[in-house]
């Protein structure tokens, strides 16, 4: 069963758009990642971020992607990097990670409306 929120918890969420301007591999995480530094615009920078999306995307087509992101969580501690936004996606049928991406190109910073 799902648990409901209120409103007033959705807002505090920040859901931005962002830039990938660098994915690396992270060797030292459990389940294959990568690493990626998202730009999310001059307000808010540039975020770091890993990502178990090895199994769909090369780190090359990685690069230059937009991306939805939460960036109002507390950095968490992945390993021997720090995870500073959680890049968003969607399981699909076989347990790999499809991004959530915006459909038309749009400023990084954008807040989910």
């Amino acid at each position: 069963m799902m648990s409901e929120i209120s409103w007033e918890d959705f807002q505090k969420v920040e859901l931005r758009v962002g830039t990938i301007v660098e994915a690396n591999d992270f060797p030292e995480a459990r389940k294959p990642a990568y690493i990626l530094k998202v730009d999310f615009g001059s307000t808010i920078g540039v975020k770091k971020s890993s990502a178990q999306i090895t199994d769909l995307y090369t780190k090359e087509e990685l690069l230059g992607k937009k991306v939805i992101a939460v960036v109002n969580f507390p950095p968490k501690q992945i390993g021997p990097m720090k995870s500073e936004c959680l890049v968003t996606g969607f399981y699909n049928q076989d347990g790999n990670v499809v991004l959530a991406v915006p459909d038309k190109d749009i400023q990084d910073g954008a807040k989910l409306a």
